[in-house]
């Protein structure tokens, strides 16, 4: 399991910042998840989520930051980075991290139905697995899940007013 205790004084600011991130997504109307990676304590990629917009499925805030490192570096492997997330990665953004060589994760909210860092299961935990980064949940979890659930509570808000809009519309 991620160990909260492993946190550093940095991780809230990097942290803040892949939340700038996820307002960028909401600003597009995308699921509001944002990440930063992390060299030697400068970010030097940041992404968010893009599926709806880009239609692709793989362009997690985590995808599309790993890929923007990658370019930046030169290499498909990110030895000594960190990449910090506001939602715990899922099963494909965790294999990408891996793939990536990671040194560390660090995720704010808990992700119960499809979280890869130990919510339902935990990658960098199994043994067969060729690479095992650090993982650390919890960093601004109560910022990160805020913002998840004021975007869903907004969508809702705006699903229930145009169903209204439509009833009156026939009425």
């Amino acid at each position: 399991m991620p160990d909260p205790s492993l946190s550093t004084a940095g991780d809230e600011a990097f942290m803040r910042a892949a939340l700038e991130q996820a307002q960028c997504a909401w600003n597009q109307g995308e699921v509001p998840v944002g990440a930063v990676v992390v060299k030697d304590g400068v970010v030097i990629a940041r992404g968010y989520n893009q599926p709806i917009g880009k239609h692709d499925p793989t362009a997690h805030a985590e995808i599309v930051a790993l890929r923007a490192a990658a370019e930046a570096l030169g290499n498909y492997r990110l030895p000594g980075c960190e990449l910090y997330v506001t939602l715990e990665p899922c099963v494909m953004c965790s294999g990408a991290m891996m793939h990536a060589r990671l040194a560390r994760i660090v995720y704010g909210a808990p992700d119960p139905k499809t979280g890869a860092c130990g919510s339902v299961v935990n990658l960098f935990e199994q043994e067969q697995l060729n690479h095992h980064a650090q993982t650390v949940g919890g960093v601004l979890a109560d910022d990160c899940a805020g913002l998840l659930k004021s975007f869903f509570a907004a969508r809702r808000a705006e699903s229930a007013r145009a169903a209204a809009a439509r009833k009156a519309a026939v009425e």
